[in-house]
């Protein structure tokens, strides 16, 4: 398809986005070996945990202890989210060199996420970004509810430009739209992006960040790359969701990503195979299934046989 990248960059946040919504807590070996394996798969930027207070996510407040196990690859790059200036903190105590902040575009999701409201949020963020910016880090903002929010219905686009445009002003060199609750079209991501590029962020600096609750994640990221965004969120084996928005579902799922991309001639440098046994090795940690229709097709089914009639290279078509 013209008007297509040669390649797109994957953001993988399975082991934070994804793992944040589990009551079920997951050792820090197995987090750990998870890290490790989507490395061994390719992955390239693996956003590895957070920086919030326990009582929020209890999931991720192992983080320094993570931290401190984690086997490091010198190509790939372990960015951890922080809330604060505290956050900041300690994700400098543990040699992090990666931060992402994390807004909203809408007062009800502030309230509820940060405890502000968005013009709150954003004069918290800028002490934490500038001193990231100081200390040389590479910072990135999420801008959460850029396509619909479940208690004010539709975003307008002006308000989600004005705080990601805020956000990129203060210094973050990477700015994702999330659809956190799933509820996006290609339309509105093609208006979107558009908006923001006018507004003077370009698509360089965007990343899209899609959850698949209407089973629009990856026709809306097509619309994304095809508007020239070329770095795409993703979960491996599409868990996660938002413990602060209960209609949110799973993530967009890295292998279902992966498929769509090979099969477009777009280089990810993923080994798909790794990938899939890497998320149905945590879908047995986690005690369910993967809800990735393409870990899915490409499980062994019951004889034994692969569960779907295609290779599970992914290679272009």
């Amino acid at each position: 398809m013209e008007g297509l990248p040669e390649r797109v960059t994957i953001y993988e946040v399975g082991p934070r986005d994804g793992l944040q919504n589990e009551k079920t807590i997951v050792p820090v070996a197995d987090k750990a070996e998870f890290v490790v394996r989507l490395a061994d798969a390719g992955l390239r930027t693996i956003e590895t945990t957070s920086f919030v207070h326990p009582k929020w996510v209890p999931q991720l407040a192992d983080a320094e202890d993570l931290l401190d196990v984690l086997p490091r690859s010198p190509s790939a790059r372990y960015p951890a989210l922080v809330p604060n200036e505290r956050g900041l903190d300690r994700a400098l105590a543990n040699g992090v060199t990666e931060i992402a902040v994390f807004a909203s575009a809408t007062e009800s999701f502030a309230r509820r996420n940060l405890n502000r409201t968005v013009e709150e949020s954003l004069a918290m963020f800028a002490p934490v970004i500038e001193r990231a910016l100081a200390d040389g880090l590479w910072v990135r903002a999420y801008v959460s509810m850029a396509c619909g929010d479940p208690w004010e219905g539709e975003v307008p686009i002006d308000r989600v430009v004005s705080v990601a445009s805020r956000l990129a002003e203060l210094g973050c060199s990477q700015i994702s739209l999330g659809d956190t609750i799933g509820v996006g079209t290609p339309g509105q991501v093609t208006t979107l992006i558009e908006a923001m590029v006018a507004a003077g962020v370009g698509t360089e600096r965007l990343a899209v960040h899609f959850h698949d609750t209407y089973g629009q994640a990856l026709a809306n990221t097509l619309a994304a790359l095809r508007a020239g965004v070329t770095t795409v969120d993703a979960s491996a084996g599409g868990i996660g969701g938002c413990p602060y928005a209960e209609s949110a579902t799973g993530n967009l799922a890295t292998e279902d990503l992966v498929w769509m991309l090979h099969g477009l001639g777009i280089e990810t440098g993923v080994d798909l195979d790794k990938l899939v046994a890497t998320s149905r090795w945590m879908a047995g940690r986690l005690g369910r299934p993967s809800p990735s229709r393409v870990v899915q097709a490409l499980s062994p089914a019951d004889d034994g046989e692969k569960a779907s009639t295609g290779t599970s290279t992914g290679a272009s078509t």
